[in-house]
């Protein structure tokens, strides 16, 4: 079968698969590879059809890219600081070291001896090896944190900034994997030259780019029309990505500054928007293809080395994330959080794939990786892939029982909590004390209330408690914690975080506590009021509506408006 028909097969493969998985409620890009695999060249020989495919698939890594840089932004970034650069740089650089110390051993012991499927295994191999597996599925990470609402949690906290980090580092890789690629006598001059490319493309593009994306937009966006303004999206990612392989770089790349260009302009969620049903169709070929490469004779004849592939990169993963998390100078966290955190990175990630794919490219100077052990890897990380959500998912249970120590530390935590409540007892409850609870301590403080408030930021308990404000570190989201806040001695509890599925818990929680409690919760809009009602909120405060209500009284003041009509 050929041209049409091949792809044909494909496309409707794909879907019966991922039509599956989202049954059974799996990340859809395991199914993308999941099809390829079984219609691929060790199944139904498709391979020469899977050519229809290629030249789309390798957009949908552009347009990942892509949205990777709309999320980029330095306030984020710096928000994050010390789980990004703590932990994230800590776990990638040692996973690459670790490999690359791997290979270097096998080959001080074994010499040419080495077993046929690790000849020509070197250093510049361990790079991108230790690269690849070091990368983490941000998509079935989110998601798993998302469904079990833990975004908020210490260990959900760590485990994006580590995602962020590995985001950042993708980039580095790929201007990296191809210099490598070259004769080892012009390895330096071609990572020189890649660096300095690097540094001119991205400095040029970054400093000058703004000011005419910024330009560019305005000027699409005042034509009111959505054709055009998609059509200028696709324009700048896929102008930028040609410009930054046209001087010798990839195509992510270029994807990835047109990103970060958009993301600092008033147009960025208009921009996702547009570009989401590119990315996921075109990221699911991608996928689709990976999977067509996949050679199933190779496994049947490396059916343990797979194995060895997949659970010594998990398992040492797992310790090097949990001793990046545990030591690193990010505050303290406990065993269990660090044992969550690691259950949910130690599987391979989406740009694993990408970086192993690139340096497979026929298109290099020098293969990098043996042919025969890339599809032994590429089988391992599918199969860690398909076990990730197994071990989000048995993460609590695990940490729970490699983490018993830490119960010690948890009741002291929550000992102390029950001891200044009793001593004590506040009239309200502050769940959160970012901002808005900031504000709203300091206003019942000033009135003559007392208030205890609850936050899982240690740096920011310190402040508040240096300041004179009772705030005490603890995670609302479990109801041990709320449980020690005696909250039937209280007569308000106030959520003023606005993660509606946090809310959610936590209202539930508290209602099981304290039926008759008062509860006060904050809402960035109006969308989520029915939901916090039913769910036993007693008032929901949404802050659009309440800024807008501030702003016109505050304006028919200064209008001359008796303040007895502006309140009525």
């Amino acid at each position: 079968m050929h041209g049409l028909s091949s792809v044909l097969l494909l496309l409707a493969a794909a879907v019966v698969v991922v039509m599956v998985f989202r049954l059974w409620r799996l990340p859809p890009l395991l199914g993308y590879l999941t099809a390829g695999i079984l219609v691929g060249p060790g199944a139904l020989a498709l391979s020469e059809g899977s050519q229809s495919l290629s030249v789309l698939a390798e957009f949908g890594v552009v347009f990942l890219m892509f949205s990777i840089g709309l999320e980029f932004s330095l306030p984020k970034l710096s928000a994050m600081r010390r789980a990004v650069f703590a932990v994230g740089a800590a776990q990638v650089c040692l996973t690459v070291s670790a490999v690359v110390a791997a290979v270097l051993l096998l080959n001080a012991v074994f010499g040419k001896d080495l077993p046929a499927l690790l000849l020509g295994l070197d250093w510049r191999a361990g790079v991108v090896l230790g690269g690849a597996l070091a990368m983490s599925s941000t998509a079935i990470v989110v998601k798993a944190l998302a469904d079990q609402m833990q975004l908020d949690t210490p260990h959900g906290r760590s485990m994006l900034g580590v995602l962020l980090f590995q985001d950042l580092a993708v980039v580095l890789f790929l201007v990296l994997i191809p210099a490598l690629a070259k004769p080892p006598e012009a390895l330096l001059t071609a990572l020189a030259l890649a660096a300095l490319k690097a540094f001119v493309v991205l400095t040029l593009l970054l400093y000058a780019g703004q000011r005419w994306m910024q330009k560019l937009f305005d000027f699409v966006a005042r034509q009111q029309s959505r054709e055009l303004f998609t059509l200028s999206v696709l324009l700048v990612t896929l102008g930028l990505a040609w410009l930054t392989e046209w001087t010798g770089l990839s195509l992510a790349l270029g994807a990835f500054v047109a990103g970060m260009l958009i993301a600092e302009t008033p147009y960025r969620h208009a921009v996702e928007e547009d570009i989401k049903p590119f990315r996921d169709v075109l990221l699911g070929l991608f996928f689709l293809t990976l999977g067509l490469q996949l050679n199933l004779d190779v496994l049947a004849r490396h059916p343990w080395a797979v194995l060895a592939c997949f659970v010594l990169p998990v398992a040492v993963k797992a310790a090097l994330v949990y001793a990046a998390i545990r030591h690193a100078a990010i505050g303290a966290q406990s065993a269990a959080t660090s044992v969550r955190s690691a259950l949910g990175l130690c599987t391979a990630g989406e740009f694993g794939f990408v970086m192993l794919n690139l340096a497979m490219e026929k298109t290099l100077s020098l293969p990098l990786l043996p042919a025969e052990l890339s599809q032994v890897v590429l089988a391992a990380m599918l199969l860690s892939m398909l076990a990730a959500p197994l071990l989000i998912a048995a993460s609590d249970r695990a940490a729970n029982q490699l983490a018993a120590k830490d119960w010690l530390g948890q009741s002291l935590q929550l000992h102390q909590l029950a001891s200044a409540q009793v001593q004590a007892a506040s009239e309200v409850i502050i769940l959160g004390y970012g901002r808005s609870g900031q504000a709203v301590a300091q206003i019942l403080t000033a009135q003559g209330r007392s208030t205890l408030a609850l936050d899982l930021d240690p740096d920011r308990v310190a402040e508040a408690k240096a300041a004179g404000f009772k705030v005490q570190y603890g995670d609302a989201l479990r109801r041990e914690t709320l449980r020690t806040l005696q909250l039937h001695r209280a007569k308000a509890a106030i959520v003023t975080f606005a993660h509606t599925a946090s809310q959610l818990k936590v209202l539930a929680d508290v209602r099981a506590l304290a039926p008759d409690l008062p509860i006060i919760v904050r809402s960035h809009d109006e969308t989520a009021l029915p939901q916090l009602k039913a769910a036993g909120a007693t008032d929901v405060v949404p802050e659009l509506v309440e800024g807008s209500l501030m702003l016109a009284s505050h304006a028919l003041l200064r209008l001359g408006v008796p303040m007895r009509r502006v309140w009525a």
